[in-house]
């Protein structure tokens, strides 16, 4: 296989596993403020106390990888983006100082929880923007500090809050029971209705705004080719908002919106292939020489299996409903 494609299949394989673990332990901060009292917001800290630090690995992955087969695309990138990057990682720092200080505390307890709620909402804004700019197109270097801030990269933030709150809502049904559990579902299923709207949105804006993406998905017969995506997606958000109704389904739902992410990220990735900056980066153009390639071959074979295995291995060690949100599981 071409060394280039590989860290190209591999970067988004880092980028996907990111956006799925890491996304519903944000969604949990952005759901903070329905779930007032203390006991709830203690049940949902115990339900991801083993496993946020450990999904912030693909985040580390993901940008070694881009730094090291892609030195072009990330030089291109962060210098286009270092402000919204700079802010993410404050929030992230806030979010994580908050997460380890408020099961010490009693008295700051409150501070910490709009700690939490804020670094949460905070970073994952900041996600959201970041892809929204480099979807729309970033002129590598010669932007101005906030240009990347635009009403396209401001909706696709909002809209990442949204789908990582959804995924919070069916890890909370699959993690909880009884009130929690019911009030996830509810708002799970107002969310996946909000979702579903904000993909159509963000699908037609981009075609509209981006002609390599709107040729690569109505040329020829490419509609036809291309148009199981957006049908499974349909399906897939009639599917959630059935299995959140009354009694809902414990594991399901929390697959069927990964299975939405995942058809989100294979549709992006079909409209901007073969680029890694759209209009500008190919991932041929952006990649390291094959010397360079061929020297981080035996690293990633040796700990991209490790860490699989041992996120598998806490997830299934700890899998299961939180019983006692004091002693956990």
């Amino acid at each position: 296989m071409d060394l280039a494609l590989f860290y190209y299949l591999l970067l988004g394989f880092a980028v996907l596993m990111y956006v799925v673990l890491d996304g519903f332990d944000l969604g949990l901060g952005i759901l903070y403020p329905w779930f007032r009292s203390e006991g709830e917001r203690d049940h949902m800290m115990r339900s991801i106390s083993h496993v946020w630090d450990g999904n912030e690995t693909w985040l580390v992955f993901g940008g070694v990888v881009l730094f090291a087969a892609f030195p072009a695309a990330y030089a291109g990138i962060l210098s286009t983006m270092y402000t919204p990057i700079i802010i993410m990682l404050i929030g992230l720092i806030f979010r994580g100082v908050a997460f380890e200080y408020r099961f010490k505390s009693h008295r700051s307890k409150p501070w910490w929880d709009k700690s939490f709620f804020l670094g949460s909402t905070v970073a994952t804004f900041c996600q959201g923007a970041i892809l929204g700019a480099v979807v729309q197109g970033v002129e590598a270097g010669q932007q101005g500090a906030l240009d990347w801030l635009t009403p396209f990269s401001v909706f696709t933030g909002f809209a990442l809050m949204v789908a990582y709150a959804l995924l919070a809502c069916c890890y909370l049904v699959m993690k909880s029971r009884g009130p929690i559990m019911a009030r996830s579902a509810h708002l799970g299923r107002k969310l996946v209705l909000t979702i579903m709207a904000i993909l159509v949105i963000v699908s037609l804006w981009t075609l509209y705004a981006n002609t390599e993406v709107r040729a690569r998905w109505l040329d020829g017969i490419n509609f036809l080719l291309l148009l199981p995506l957006p049908l499974l997606s349909a399906l897939l958000g009639w599917l959630l908002y059935r299995d959140l109704d009354g009694e809902p389904h414990e594991t399901r739902p929390f697959w069927l919106a990964v299975g939405l992410f995942i058809l989100g990220f294979a549709g992006l990735v079909v409209g901007l292939f073969p680029y890694l900056i759209p209009h500008q980066l190919t991932l041929w153009q952006a990649s390291a020489p094959d010397s360079s390639l061929k020297f981080l071959l035996p690293g990633i074979l040796i700990f991209l299996p490790l860490i699989c295995a041992y996120t598998l291995w806490g997830y299934r060690i700890f899998s299961g409903k939180v019983e006692d949100f004091e002693e956990g599981y």
